[in-house]
């Protein structure tokens, strides 16, 4: 059974062309990928989330935010008792950011520029799915 995986776009952040090929990505590889769209508040992605039984959401973030919305969603995850599912961020971030995503509870963290095939073999090792390659 493939994993499923959330790509959520949080905040207001209009360009997803990088979550679309991310999902992609992860579609061609063989997991199940729910994407939420552009615009989509944090209890939005988590209730999502939550229904859909993924077992891992990546958050694709470009507008600065990073810090804020991905502790937020980790939070929210928490609260609602769904704190097994892995959050993963990838986006414009800057590598300074990265110990304090990873504090937060991020458990893999995606800067721009990162490879999709390294990308998805560690969402693979993240959710237990062998992939490709």
């Amino acid at each position: 059974m493939p994993a499923r995986v959330l790509i959520a776009k949080p905040g207001l952040d209009g360009h997803d062309r990088g979550a679309k090929i991310v999902a992609r990505a992860l579609r061609d590889a063989r997991f199940e990928v729910i994407f939420t769209g552009i615009r989509k508040r944090v209890g939005e992605i988590v209730a999502t989330a939550v229904q859909e039984d993924v077992a891992l959401v990546g958050l694709s973030i470009l507008s600065g935010a990073h810090l804020s919305l991905t502790t937020q969603v980790i939070e929210q995850l928490r609260a609602a008792g769904a704190g097994d599912i892995a959050v993963v961020v990838g986006g414009t971030i800057p590598r300074e950011d990265v110990p304090r995503l990873r504090e937060a509870g991020a458990v893999a963290v995606f800067p721009t520029g990162t490879a999709l095939d390294v990308l998805v073999a560690e969402i693979g090792r993240l959710t237990g799915q062998e992939t490709a390659g």
